[in-house]
């Protein structure tokens, strides 16, 4: 039976009956917002605002267990928008407590917000009306709160992510700092974060120090930092570009103080970088079903890590759709009449778990046989789009995941081989 979106959109209505008394929350940094309606979406009590902390969050259960009573009402759903990280707390205390908690998609609340009275008015008390007019329309999701194992993962992903950045960051600095001191340096090391470079920037970062320097002492320097090093040859070259450089020799001193603290953020953040991916390789084993996924052949530890971080237990996914949901690849289409706009991705979902998904997939068309005869076949027999023939194989990987972990079954390559070999 094919599922429809529809369905799903009734099924979220109806949980919500009249004897639910539905909490918008508003959230912010240091005050929260909330209020409810029943679900006829009738204001229901005045608004409350509560701080973000444990008085704050009691005030609040207080509050919605008078209005239960006074108004005669039975369950209490509450929503709120997951905005940057100040919701977390809040969302898992009320779980806690078995209240359950749901969340709205913020763009739909910015779009929702005249419904209430016809105005672009703004205001804390008016958005959590507003969120709770939407939990009780049925425009929520429900909150996946990860075990133990996931929830590391996510949170060292996330570490991995930001230290990424800073490494690309000085990596960036470090070539605009031979740009100016010494450009003909890339011409001995094409990459200057390779081992030799970084030896080079150490010892004799500067045209001028180099200019003084024999071939044999270069050689002695670069061995006093790596077991293999280069030869006299490479010296010979780095001496020759050296007297030839353009590089300035304005400041020299103050450019090689900087250049220290740039090696020193480099050396930081790879150091960091190491260290934190050691941390995800050793998580990684707790989770039941990874071992299965990391068979896969082309499928690396990082990109899983990823993958399972952001996503949490594959298993609780009923079909690999709904995986691409999560991560914001299901298709968004605009039509009206006779025109047809084009169908493109929808993007309403977690970034990251559309990344990792996306570069496990390109890994898998490399170096997997099954994914690399699918892409094939698709680009030289269907005549697709390189790139759209990736985002269909993205939705093949993301069945294959979710599979695996619900039935708990090793990878079988003869179920992703496309039908005309299975044929033949």
């Amino acid at each position: 039976m094919n599922f429809k979106m529809q369905d799903k959109q009734n099924q979220l209505i109806e949980r919500i009956s009249d004897k639910h008394l539905v909490v918008g929350v508003d959230i912010a940094q240091q005050f929260h917002v909330a209020r409810a309606v029943n679900f006829r979406g009738i204001v229901v009590g005045d608004p409350i605002t509560f701080q973000n902390d444990e008085d704050g969050f009691s005030a609040l259960l207080n509050w919605i267990k008078n209005l239960k009573r006074v108004h005669r009402l039975e369950e209490t759903v509450v929503g709120m928008e997951p905005t940057g990280h100040y919701w977390i707390n809040l969302s898992k205390w009320l779980i806690k407590r078995d209240i359950e908690v749901v969340t709205v998609n913020p763009h739909l609340v910015k779009r929702n917000k005249e419904n209430r009275d016809n105005t672009q008015s703004k205001s804390d008390k008016k958005d959590a009306l507003v969120i709770a007019d939407m939990v009780k329309n049925g425009y929520y999701s429900f909150v996946r709160h990860s075990s133990e194992p996931f929830e590391k993962l996510r949170v060292l992903m996330s570490n991995r992510d930001v230290i990424v950045k800073r490494l690309v960051s000085s990596v960036n600095q470090l070539n605009r700092w031979v740009d100016i001191v010494f450009p003909e340096l890339r011409q001995v090391f094409k990459d200057i974060t390779c081992k030799g470079a970084i030896a080079t920037l150490r010892l004799f970062p500067t045209p001028m120090e180099l200019e003084s320097l024999k071939p044999d002492e270069i050689v002695t320097g670069w061995k006093s930092l790596m077991k293999r090093q280069p030869g006299l040859k490479k010296a010979y070259l780095l001496l020759n570009v050296a007297r030839k450089s353009i590089g300035t020799r304005q400041a020299v001193e103050a450019h090689k103080f900087h250049l220290e603290q740039l090696l020193e953020e480099y050396d930081l953040a790879v150091h960091q970088l190491d260290k934190v991916e050691l941390a995800i390789k050793e998580e990684l084993p707790k989770i039941p079903f990874a071992d299965k996924l990391l068979k896969i052949k082309g499928i690396s530890e990082i990109s899983l890590a990823g993958i399972l971080g952001e996503a949490g237990d594959l298993s609780g996914f009923s079909h690999g759709n709904s995986l691409l949901r999560h991560a914001g690849l299901h298709l968004s289409e605009a039509s009206s009449g006779k025109w047809k706009g084009k169908i493109v991705l929808s993007k309403r979902g977690r970034s990251r778990l559309r990344r990792f998904l996306y570069l496990a997939t390109l890994s898998l068309v490399v170096n997997n046989e099954e994914f690399k005869t699918l892409h094939s076949n698709n680009v030289k027999v269907k005549k697709m789009k390189k790139m759209k023939s990736i985002m269909k194989l993205v939705g093949k990987l993301a069945r294959v995941f979710v599979g695996i972990a619900r039935h708990n079954e090793s990878y079988c390559p003869k179920k992703v081989q496309p039908l005309t070999d299975l044929a033949a």
